[in-house]
């Protein structure tokens, strides 16, 4: 019976610090950062540490903000959504980003993330701005 008990145990910890996004429950999730209710399926962005633990947030800005807290060292996924597939979590620091006027974001940064850079540009075509990789997004937020 011990046996039984600890392989179920073993079972139940390997499943549940699985490294992956986590579904946001668009309408009843709070942002980590500001606590406001996650709506926006174009903005929203998470990071997953390595023990398995996802902290949502509302508006890439809240969680570049939010990162100057954290040892990022110890962050194995950053996520946001992409502008053109809403609710569709994308790698951050692979993502471009746009920050334009003409594109709200959550929190008033004007923040938008593009899984394709030819989407970005055609976006900044369109809605002036400018992009920015990730590299150059952390030190905005630095």
């Amino acid at each position: 019976m011990r046996k039984i008990a600890f392989t179920v145990l073993v079972i139940i910890l390997f499943v549940s610090c699985s490294i992956s996004p986590k579904p946001i429950n668009y309408g009843s999730d709070g942002c980590h950062f500001c606590s406001m209710t996650i709506v926006d399926k174009q903005h929203a962005a998470q990071y997953v540490t390595e023990k398995g633990k996802a902290f949502k947030f509302d508006a890439t800005e809240c969680m570049m903000n939010e990162l100057k807290k954290v040892d990022n060292s110890t962050i194995a996924l950053f996520l946001v959504n992409d502008f053109n597939n809403p609710g569709e979590l994308v790698d951050a620091t692979l993502a471009t980003y746009l920050i334009s006027e003409n594109i709200p974001s959550p929190m008033g940064a004007f923040l938008s993330a593009f899984e394709r850079v030819e989407e970005a540009e055609r976006a900044h075509e369109a809605n002036k701005g400018e992009l920015i990789t990730w590299a150059e997004l952390q030190s905005k937020f630095k």
